[in-house]
């Protein structure tokens, strides 16, 4: 059983249809790239999924469970939207780190007032101490081994976003998407990123990423979509959709890629 499917999804702003119709499943330990031109509807696809917009059609259900239904307003009360949006993990675009906080006080605050609201509601204890250590493991994972008493000011691009990474990872997300994680970062700091995405792909960790960086989708994904215009244009295995793609539009997007680069 996918472990994500995504049925029918639309979304507008006023009279633009954004999204139309998308439908796709994502399969447990499993990596999909998302690619598409600017304004195709990539980004508004990764809010819909972490309910930071609502659809206004279509379902999501995650490992069987039906977590939205446009048609059902019962799946759409705001306090089980927060605990259904813990489903997912985002990394943004720009860091969003907050800058009066620590390194560590950066990746373990949100999971802090997790495991608070947990402990009121099922007596489950989780400790300081354990959320730090976790923290501190997750830091090694991204290469940060030392920085916790770090200021975001004081770590460069590509360590604030390692860091932003590991906050998302803090509070064990089923899916961990990424919204162009590299768009912010000079070419030089991009490879720190995306070694690390790279690494969590070989640990099987599953992951929806909008990415503009095609030798990494390539490389990274087991699975590719392509939008434009709001739709799902073509989808396939990277060696189909980028060696031997099937419609005309995508053969244009990847040659004006292609030239580009």
């Amino acid at each position: 059983m996918p472990i994500l499917e995504v049925s029918r999804l639309s979304k507008r702003f006023g009279t633009a249809e954004v999204l139309q119709g998308i439908s796709f499943t994502l399969d447990k330990g499993s990596a999909l790239a998302i690619i598409g031109s600017s304004g195709s509807g990539k980004t508004t696809l990764l809010r819909c999924l972490n309910f930071l917009e609502r659809p206004d059609e279509g379902r999501i259900s995650v490992e069987g469970a039906l977590l939205f239904d446009a048609a059902d307003p019962k799946t759409q009360a705001e306090k089980e939207i927060r605990t259904k949006r813990l489903n997912f993990g985002l990394v943004f675009q720009a860091f969003h780190l907050f800058p009066q906080y620590t390194v560590m006080k950066n990746i373990t605050l949100a999971r802090e007032l997790l495991e608070k609201a947990r402990r009121r509601d099922t007596g489950v204890i989780v400790t300081q101490e354990q959320v730090e250590a976790e923290a501190r493991a997750l830091l090694a994972q991204m290469g940060l081994s030392g920085k916790e008493a770090a200021y975001p000011h004081e770590l460069s691009g590509g360590q604030q976003q390692r860091v932003a990474i590991a906050r998302a990872l803090a509070l064990k997300p089923k899916i961990l998407c990424f919204d162009e994680p590299t768009s912010a970062l000079d070419p030089e700091l991009t490879g720190e990123v995306l070694r690390v995405v790279r690494d969590l792909a070989k640990q099987k960790t599953t992951m929806v990423i909008v990415t503009h960086e095609m030798a990494f989708a390539r490389d990274v994904a087991d699975h590719i979509i392509f939008m434009d215009e709001g739709q799902i244009v073509e989808e396939g295995p990277p060696e189909q959709v980028f060696g031997a793609p099937r419609e005309e539009r995508t053969r244009q997007f990847l040659a004006r890629y292609a030239n580009e680069a």
